[in-house]
């Protein structure tokens, strides 16, 4: 037999299947080691064949790694499929396992444990120990109840004690497997009773088929609806994912899940240690756990038999990978969901424009919520122009509004959120004598200065520079802050209001492991009174105490070169203002803003989504940009400036042939980068404007253009309908 082998080497000359001779027993999804070359890499076997593809003589696989295939059918038919996508072969198989798995094979942490021997009277044996010997006697009956670790029992008992009923063959030390499982937040195990509104969706969704968009308004109580359709898909004997945006969002959920499904819930997401992975993983593919819960790699869990995908904020951009291998949630949710006939499920208080609009069209079944739960209102959203404020001599973070309301919820003992959409002290420094700013040596962008350890930062590539007191070009000392980030407002909210209790959670406080759920633990059990944070603080959270959120400058995101900026603008203040007012007590907003008529905060002091949806439809209809079209963005990199704007210009005049031979393509511009350099590397692109239905007439197309240019120096990525144009 021949076997078709993806060797693991990611790189575009060796993309594509080698032959070699089958070892004895080797299936389809065993991972091989095999001679390549000089080399030795790891591959996957794809398939089993009778005859090869040609007439060079064949070499053979040295050894199977594993004794079963780890890669289940559905993958291999999935890698197919996101190849098609513009993926390596390798890229994908690495998506599909942990990293420690790659060079080994799977290594089970084990753990020493004491047993009472199974071969002994216990009474009898009790009996006949010294009332002298006090700790054995409390360890013998202790252990009578059941097993404990060693490290645990020598906290409390010596060595010694331990030893002696060893040595008097009364207990037995063994190693056992252990799983390293993930914490969550320790949350009740009640089930709530549905709603009507809830029931509802939930007998449609159990009635229906296909992918469904649950448009639910924020405290509507989407959770519960996601957390019965899991439960009916494991009641018929099938599995299920749940995707979550926001790895700090995953603590709270795992507390409620497990509350719920017990340990059959495993975790999925970056931010777990290589043995967590793996272990987590391991239970998944063994059918241990069958629930997998996780940010957006979970949907990669190697499940069989899935009869539910749900994806919660559906329209969050954490869900799309824009590096290498670049793919989108969305795009493996549905295959996985066509291939195993399972419900797939869309959910977000304000979906993306291109979803709502395949629910409308009739692609995806619409199901709506648009009250909370238990009669809860939505919070008062009121807007402070900041430019009055600025013209009654207030330059301040705060308006005046916002400090009275700030105080007043901290006088009725209630808790607040205060919203920022930019970490950091200040966003730059400047020269107030010759405009000096530092900029990174290596990325196209001003340092991020930060007090906490004076520094200078770059939020591209991660450089980390000491502060400067003097201007390095002219010598003042006198340097004005940018704009202002969330390290500066906990430093004026803490001036402003001494009194209270103040975190702060971004990416810079959440660097350390369990840091996010330190600190929504804290602020869940009221050890403070206000939380400081970017968007990580703005989606999903429940906290009942929380009546007033305050979105210090609305305006962040609004006025960005991006055909999405007005999206996502409505989409972020919509669910920061939904953290206020969850439960008994009433929520306010208070939206600080210099742009109050913009028609993006018109529907979102209303909760208009479908207002700003038919405003926005129609701009984009108008505009021809996505969904009516769809754009290609082919990024050209090189370290040297001149060869990235050449690889663009090329495959701008070979794109632009293709159109004028019939392509579907409607438009081409070929351009520098607004950022024009990030870790050393130029960067250009050519952005393509191809008709919606034509991404199977063009994109292969382009994507072997890509290769093409991919070459001396110069890498091209191309996305499709890219989140950013930077």
């Amino acid at each position: 037999m021949i076997a078709e082998v993806i060797v693991d080497i990611s790189n575009s000359d060796v993309d594509k299947v080698f032959d070699y001779i089958a070892t004895d027993g080797v299936m389809p999804g065993h991972r091989v080691l095999v001679p390549f070359g000089r080399q030795r890499p790891e591959g996957v076997v794809l398939k089993l064949k009778e005859r090869p593809d040609t007439n060079h003589t064949l070499r053979a696989i040295e050894r199977i790694l594993d004794p079963e295939p780890l890669i289940l059918p559905e993958f291999l038919e999935l890698a197919e499929f996101m190849r098609k996508k513009n993926l390596r072969y390798a890229d994908c198989f690495r998506l599909f396992m942990p990293a420690r798995l790659r060079g080994g094979s799977i290594r089970e942490l084990k753990r020493n444990y004491l047993f009472i021997n199974s071969e002994c009277d216990f009474e009898s044996e009790y009996a006949k120990l010294s009332v002298r010997a006090v700790a054995q006697r409390a360890l013998f009956k202790e252990l009578s109840a059941g097993a404990l670790r060693e490290s645990e029992v020598l906290e409390r008992y010596s060595a010694a004690a331990v030893k002696a009923l060893i040595d008097k063959n009364l207990i037995i030390k063994k190693a056992l497997r252990t799983l390293r499982v993930p914490g969550g937040m320790n949350i009740s195990a009640e089930k709530h009773v549905l709603t009507a509104a809830q029931q509802a969706v939930a007998d449609a969704i159990e009635k229906g088929n296909g992918t469904f968009l649950l448009h639910g308004v924020t405290g509507s109580g989407k959770t519960e609806v996601y957390m019965h359709v899991i439960e009916k898909a494991l009641e018929s004997g099938k599995t299920a994912i749940m995707l979550v945006p926001e790895i700090s969002l995953t603590p709270q959920m795992l507390g409620l899940f497990r509350a719920r499904f017990g340990d059959g819930v495993a975790i999925l997401h970056s931010g777990l240690s290589d043995g967590e992975r793996t272990d987590e993983w391991t239970r998944l593919r063994t059918g241990e756990a069958k629930v997998a819960l996780g940010a957006r790699s979970a949907i990669f869990a190697p499940l069989q038999n899935v009869g539910a995908i749900i994806v919660d904020e559906e329209h969050d951009s954490s869900y799309i990978s824009d590096s290498n291998p670049r793919y989108f949630t969305s795009d493996i949710a549905e295959f996985r969901a066509k291939y195993n006939g399972a419900k797939l499920i869309f959910g977000s208080a304000t979906p993306s424009v291109e979803s709502y609009y395949k629910a409308v069209k009739g692609e995806y079944t619409l199901l709506e919520m648009p009250e909370r739960v238990g009669n809860a209102k939505l919070p008062i959203l009121e807007t402070v122009d900041m430019r009055e404020e600025i013209k009654s001599g207030n330059t301040g973070m705060f308006s005046a509004r916002l400090i009275r309301e700030v105080r007043s919820a901290l006088e009725g003992h209630n808790q607040v959120m205060l919203f920022l959409n930019r970490r950091g002290y200040a966003s730059f420094l400047r020269c107030r004598q010759c405009g000096y700013v530092p900029k990174c040596p290596d990325c196209d962008v001003s340092l991020t200065y930060h007090k906490e350890d004076n520094t200078l930062r770059c939020h591209y590539c991660g450089a980390k520079y000491r502060s400067i007191d003097v201007c390095p070009i002219c010598g003042y000392d006198d340097l004005k802050e940018g704009k202002t980030g969330t390290e500066k407002l906990e430093e004026e909210t803490k001036r402003l209001f001494p009194e209270a209790r103040v975190l702060r959670m971004d990416n810079d406080t959440t660097r350390k492991r369990d840091a996010y759920v330190d600190i929504l633990t804290k602020f869940r059990r009221r050890e403070a009174d206000i939380l400081v944070g970017t968007q990580m603080i703005a989606k999903g959270h429940d906290f009942k105490d929380v009546t007033l959120v305050g979105i210090i400058d609305a305006d962040i995101a609004l006025y960005y070169s991006d055909y999405r900026s007005a999206e996502r603008t409505f989409q972020l203040i919509t669910q920061v203002a939904g953290r206020a007012g969850r439960a008994e007590k009433e929520g306010k907003v208070v939206m600080q803003t210099y742009s109050p008529n913009h028609y993006v905060y018109k529907y979102a002091k209303s909760y208009d989504y479908k207002g700003f949806f038919r405003n926005e439809i129609r701009a984009r209809e108008l505009t021809k940009y996505p969904p009516f079209t769809k754009i290609i963005r082919m990024l050209s990199l090189s370290e040297s400036e001149r060869d990235a704007g050449n690889a663009a210009r090329g495959m701008a005049q070979q794109i632009a042939a293709m159109r004028q031979k019939g392509s579907p393509i409607l438009r081409i511009q070929v351009m520098q980068s607004a950022i024009k350099r990030i870790r050393a590397y130029y960067r250009y692109q050519v952005v393509v404007w191809i008709e919606s239905s034509g991404e199977e007439a063009v994109c292969p197309a382009l994507y072997e253009l890509g290769r093409k240019y991919s070459t001396g120096g110069v890498s091209v990525f191309a996305e499709i309908n890219p989140q950013q144009m930077l």
